[in-house]
């Protein structure tokens, strides 16, 4: 498909080298500063086009003339998509399908991440980060460097959605394996597919033992209300699996690497509780982890920002740059865990606005003020620049965060 020959350079993928691990790629700032989308030729030679202002991501986000099918998408970046994936949207894969199918699933799991309820088992989260910050204070004396991933901003999450869905204890390790092969940008697509099937033979075990004996869980909740498939339950078990706990794991580590690096934001934050919530969403707004995506299709011929994309033709929404749109926020270069950081877009736009945002935000909370109320004096074992960064993954973030403390 051809490109509008009065359109203006075209992007050769997009790019992802960072100068500060805090910053989006300084290639993707100029762009948005020139204009809101720009044309860009992805990697297997689709003529596409890249979001980078905030107003064009969210009309993009919005409209239902753009489609979330992966087998109408292209990828971004270089990357092996199994046929399987590219060719045909699983019944169940929810985040995949257009409405009126989208709708039909995203009904059935509303009730489970109602503000209601996911205040019910804040007591629950609050549990398990005490734990978790028991088991790190017990074996360590806070002189030795500690990785706070390992010990605490992974298991976090991952134990609040498998108790969410009822996946057994010895089960848990494996799954969290799993995942992160799942999500690794250089794992070979063999050991991906691998991977997503022991997910699916865990979540299939799972299905089959709850229709047999329901829990007090999310898949017995499922299987009791609906009319589900045990395929349709296997894929929505997998989405909330790998999207409930790698998200979150990843803004928790990438979160206090931030608040460490900032130290006047965390004294604000030690200082004052109250600015928790606020604090939650300007580092979502800050740090952006979705850096590869999301990506849309036009079912039709569609004008966004003045340009017209072309049926057929895949939009990347850059997360990390619409989020620093000065148009939509005062000095947005800056972190302000005080500021209203509405608008911005780390759990999408739209009727497919992330399903799990409210026990995400009440994730973070929990565990930016459990963790900086037990270690006050929390700091990095190893110079700013010695930390890995998740530059190779799909979700952005910390691969380790070596951490010591003050007694």
């Amino acid at each position: 498909m051809d490109m509008d020959p009065n359109a203006p350079t075209t992007l050769d993928g997009l790019p992802l080298a960072r100068r500060c691990p805090l910053d989006p790629p300084e290639e993707l700032t100029r762009e948005r500063e020139q204009r809101a989308l720009t044309p860009m030729t992805y990697p297997d030679g689709h003529q596409g086009w890249l979001a980078t202002g905030n107003a064009a991501a969210r009309a993009v986000l919005a409209d239902p003339r753009f489609s979330v099918r992966a087998d109408l998408q292209h990828s971004p970046i270089p990357m092996e998509v199994p046929k399987e994936v590219r060719t045909k949207p699983q019944p169940g894969m929810f985040t995949r399908l257009d409405d009126p199918e989208h709708a039909r699933y995203r009904r059935q799991l509303t009730g489970a991440f109602t503000v209601r309820r996911i205040r019910t088992m804040e007591p629950m989260i609050e549990r398990i980060a005490e734990e978790l910050l028991d088991a790190m204070e017990r074996d360590h004396t806070g002189e030795d460097a500690v990785d706070l991933v390992a010990e605490y901003a992974l298991p976090l999450p991952s134990l609040v959605i498998c108790e969410l869905l009822g996946v057994p204890h010895g089960e848990r390790g494996g799954f969290n394996e799993d995942s992160r092969r799942l999500l690794s940008l250089d794992t070979p697509i063999e050991e991906r597919m691998k991977s997503f099937g022991a997910v699916a033979a865990l979540l299939a075990r799972l299905v089959s033992e709850k229709r047999a004996e329901p829990g007090d869980d999310l898949l017995s909740d499922l299987i009791t209300a609906g009319d589900l498939t045990d395929e349709e339950l296997v894929n929505i078990g997998t989405v909330l699996l790998i999207a409930g706990h790698e998200t979150t794991a990843n803004q928790i580590g990438l979160g206090v690497y931030a608040l460490l690096q900032n130290p006047e934001q965390l004294h604000r934050f030690q200082g004052d509780e109250s600015l928790a919530n606020s604090a939650v969403e300007e580092m979502l707004r800050y740090l952006s982890i979705i850096h590869i995506g999301p990506v849309r299709t036009a079912t039709e011929d569609v004008e966004v920002a003045g340009q017209l994309v072309r049926a057929g033709q895949s939009v990347t929404i850059s997360v990390p740059v619409a989020n620093r749109d000065p148009e939509r926020f005062e000095d947005p270069e800056r972190l302000d865990i005080g500021r209203s950081a509405t608008g911005h877009l780390a759990f999408g736009h739209g009727v497919h606005q992330c399903l799990g945002q409210q026990l995400a935000r009440s994730e973070l909370r929990i565990a930016f003020t459990s963790l900086f109320r037990r270690f006050p004096g929390l700091r990095l074992a190893v110079p700013t620049d010695a930390v890995p960064m998740r530059s190779d993954m799909a979700i952005y973030g910390v691969h380790a965060l070596p951490v010591s403390w003050d007694r």
